[in-house]
């Protein structure tokens, strides 16, 4: 069964970071957000739930680039759990995928845990002044992807690219629990 991630608490502020891409590489806030916004991302490798709709994740980071907003994707899990959560298999997949965005790890879960991400995907949206705007789904696909699916996340974000607000309604994201360390 899969986990739920909570509704949007608007407004809430984006939580700084200094985590490790695997470019080798530092990322924090300042240096990931666009002029419009950031989108933040924690999903993992080896999630059926994220790689159904991993090609959607990049068509739709590209296209939001366009319009102002970056994004990155951080991988939170515990890879003792899963060995295809490793930091050389998120290399390995940034690399096939060619991901448009950095990738990365989270290897204490403090910041997957300040976020209060829940599962994988969990979507974070921010505007220009990284204030919370949307905390949903990518479209209504779950382990397998809809064709056609209405984009969600893509046009909630290309609204806040443009008002700086996001949905009201907002339907929450569905995935793989985070596997936390013991």
């Amino acid at each position: 069964m899969g986990t739920e991630s909570p509704i949007c608490d608007f407004n809430l502020p984006a939580i700084e970071f200094n985590l490790k891409g695997v470019d080798g590489n530092y990322y924090g806030l300042n240096s990931l957000k666009g002029p419009n916004g950031l989108l933040v991302m924690f999903i993992c490798n080896h999630c059926p739930y994220v790689k159904s709709i991993i090609h959607k994740i990049i068509r739709d980071t590209k296209e939001l680039a366009t319009l102002g907003i970056n994004s990155v994707a951080i991988m939170s899990n515990d890879p003792n759990e899963y060995e295809e959560d490793s930091f050389e298999n998120m290399k390995k997949i940034s690399k096939e995928l060619n991901f448009p965005f950095p990738y990365l790890i989270d290897e204490t879960q403090e910041i997957a845990k300040s976020y209060g991400a829940v599962c994988t995907p969990d979507f974070f949206g921010y505007n220009k002044d990284l204030g919370l705007q949307y905390r949903g789904r990518l479209d209504e696909s779950r382990k397998e992807s809809v064709i056609n699916a209405r984009r969600d996340l893509f046009e909630a974000m290309k609204n806040i690219a443009k008002t700086g607000n996001g949905p009201k309604e907002q339907i929450p994201s569905m995935g793989c629990s985070i596997k936390w360390l013991d």
